[in-house]
């Protein structure tokens, strides 16, 4: 991979200086990261944390969070090196994307979501230390029962020293893409998700200013996956263990209880959309309200059920409820 080049011309990797006209600024760029750590963290919950000469150029909000940064991890063909992704620069609409699916299957790897857990900036050494370089945490969801998908797959199997590329967003560009949780002015929180979007809640209840209250719900395979979860926050954590019930079932009824409609008020019909056929996903600008501020991620079919509630029965302005449909029963999805 091309030496990454910093803001100051010089390269991450001790290599020479380098124009910054050869590292156009776009939106987009492709981090070849090595793993050098794996955690254990549940059951079903595989934490790997990675670092990469050019992490120190990963983007965030101005905040310095990731809250619910989606990012693109690039798994490598057994027997096959990383993909050449080195000049992505654009999003999935740009030519790079239609360049990897034009790569014959067998050799380009997969393509899958994830969002980042934590990034962590560098420290530089002093006379107190060394110092630490950049990294990244990525929590994998591993299926106990061989359902695992390939990137899971790789991250039940991943040891110190394998290496992956990922499509995330660059830190000189300004906007971070790919962070969605917008609560704008909203004093209170409804934070719903099953394990897949456990990491990106995490992120987010870490983040919170102590005057914001509300609830997250967040429903695991089993209460072997509760994790602990510190936010500066009033908002109650509400772990539900599946066990051998329907998926969703538990998320579905604690929510239903949680926010109850009002007597004599009833919300807009929301469109029904076709998870079968497209991606379950609105993320509407932050209102300027101070009500509550609903975010729910998870399976497709159990994410509109719920959105449904919340605005037709609820009452709730669709404008105050995030929804993103990040897998599907029975589908991959990149």
């Amino acid at each position: 991979m091309n030496n990454a080049v910093m803001e100051n011309g010089t390269t991450v990797d001790g290599g020479a200086k380098a124009d910054l006209a050869a590292d156009p600024v776009m939106p987009m760029r492709a981090f070849e990261l090595r793993v050098s750590a794996v955690a254990q963290l549940t059951p079903h919950f595989r934490r790997l944390t990675f670092q990469g000469t050019d992490l120190e150029l990963f983007g965030s909000n101005v905040d310095g969070q990731t809250l619910d940064l989606r990012v693109k991890v690039m798994i490598p063909s057994p027997g096959h090196a990383l993909p050449e992704l080195s000049n992505i620069r654009g999003s999935l609409q740009e030519d790079w994307y239609q360049g990897w699916l034009a790569v014959d299957e067998s050799r380009r790897g997969v393509m899958r979501t994830y969002t980042v857990r934590a990034l962590r900036p560098s420290v530089p050494a002093s006379a107190d230390g060394p110092g630490d370089p950049a990294e990244l945490d990525i929590d994998f969801v591993l299926h106990l029962d061989g359902g695992s998908g390939p990137a899971a797959e790789w991250a039940a199997a991943a040891r110190p020293g394998d290496t992956l590329m990922l499509v995330g967003p660059c830190a000189r560009w300004g906007d971070c893409l790919g962070i969605e949780y917008a609560p704008g002015e909203a004093e209170r929180v409804l934070l719903v998700g099953d394990e897949t979007a456990v990491p990106a809640i995490a992120a987010i209840l870490e983040t919170l200013p102590p005057h914001i209250s509300g609830h997250a719900v967040l429903e695991v395979p089993s209460a072997e996956d509760f994790l602990d979860i510190s936010t500066p926050a009033n908002v109650e954590v509400r772990w539900l263990a599946r066990g051998a019930k329907d998926h969703g079932e538990e998320l579905s009824r604690h929510v239903r209880a949680l926010v109850v409609p009002a007597a004599c008020e009833v919300g807009e019909e929301p469109e029904d959309v076709d998870v079968d056929a497209t991606i379950l996903w609105e993320t509407p600008a932050a209102t300027a309200g101070h009500g509550l501020y609903a975010w729910i991620a998870g399976e497709a079919a159990t994410i509109k059920a719920l959105r449904r509630y919340l605005v037709r029965d609820v009452g709730m302005d669709r404008n105050s409820v995030a929804f993103m449909g990040y897998w599907r029963k029975g589908q991959a999805l990149s």
